[in-house]
């Protein structure tokens, strides 16, 4: 870490958010820092609400998935200049309050990783079938990273230069986020795990948490685990 004021990047991957992107930027530019929204592919006005509200927009020409849109984001910000790069997604979960403490807890530790934890923060409108389905995944990740980790799908972290060089995401779509913890536990760089709060809405839960999805993210490990 720098001595000086790190530059912050927030990377914001975004696919059809028009209904709350414009809400979630009006949040993250709260904390000051550089916002930029990678566009993966959407065919509504989400790109154009972005640039509306002076993000920094790149925009994929067809939908990718959000580990590729991620890893646009971070190449993009590394080549920029970025210090330390925080992950935030798009449909309204997360809060920009919860980014001060990540950032903080890099300086602090030392670490190149702070991982934001739900189960170590709070929950609100969670469902008991996310919360079991999330709990598997977070110890099947335990027993094949050696991580110790209490919330193994969280896309609010905070990444230092070092770190995000140490990644390249190839997984585009739900295994990118089982993908970055598996590069993690190669690395052998250091993390370290932050409370945070997650809002579950109506929107959030009809968009990316269905069951089918945490169903998936179980799957996704017992195959890469096979695959070792």
């Amino acid at each position: 870490m720098n001595s000086h004021s790190p530059d912050v990047w927030i990377v914001i991957a975004a696919y059809n958010e028009a209904p709350v992107i414009g809400d979630v930027l009006a949040d993250v530019q709260s904390t000051g820092h550089r916002i930029l929204v990678v566009d993966d592919g959407s065919t509504d006005a989400t790109a154009d609400i972005a640039a509306n509200a002076r993000a920094m927009v790149i925009k994929h020409i067809i939908n990718l998935g959000q580990g590729a849109a991620l890893q646009t984001g971070i190449d993009y910000a590394l080549l920029y200049g970025a210090d330390i790069i925080v992950t935030f997604d798009a449909d309204g979960q997360h809060r920009a309050s919860d980014i001060p403490s990540l950032i903080e807890a890099l300086r602090q530790s030392g670490a190149q990783f702070a991982l934001g934890s739900r189960f170590l923060g709070k929950t609100l409108n969670m469902p008991l079938s996310r919360r079991i389905l999330l709990k598997g995944a977070t110890w099947f990740t335990r027993l094949m990273t050696g991580l110790h980790i209490t919330d193994s799908h969280n896309g609010l972290r905070a990444i230092s230069r070092s770190g995000a060089r140490a990644l390249r995401l190839t997984q585009n779509h739900m295994a990118h986020a089982s993908e970055i913890l598996h590069q993690i536990a190669r690395s052998g760089l250091k993390y370290v795990e932050i409370p945070i709060t997650i809002e579950y809405s109506r929107y959030s839960l009809a968009k990316r948490q269905r069951l089918r999805n945490s169903i998936a993210i179980i799957v996704d490990l017992f195959a890469r685990s096979l695959r070792q």
